[in-house]
């Protein structure tokens, strides 16, 4: 009960936005997630380069702002491999990245 206690009353417990903030954003995981099984032309290349810098910025955020957010670092490094497998595949949806067979098909 103590160490309940000690989490709710703490700097970064459930009272605070440095708990609920990172909550509410691994909404941007899950819908990356769920990006996974949409077709490559689905994927808008504008919108997950920007989610991948908003990720990267928030990271940084994260570990500079004090007490650290573990939590909402946590949430946009995964947010941020997310975004990037999408425009990963968004690229080479796009033609923009080749795989090594592909290259050799075409020569």
């Amino acid at each position: 009960m103590a160490a309940f206690r000690a989490f709710w009353n703490s700097p970064m417990g459930p009272k605070t936005t440095h708990f609920w903030g990172p909550v509410a954003n691994w909404g941007f995981v899950v819908a990356g997630l769920v990006d996974t099984q949409k077709p490559p032309e689905m994927i808008s290349g504008n919108m997950t380069g920007a989610m991948c810098i908003y990720s990267a910025l928030f990271m940084r955020f994260a570990w500079m702002v004090q007490p650290r957010n573990y939590l909402l670092l946590g949430c946009h490094a995964s947010n941020e491999s997310v975004q990037l497998y999408l425009l990963s595949r968004w690229a080479k949806g796009q033609g923009y990245l080749q795989s090594k067979d592909d290259k050799a098909a075409s020569n």
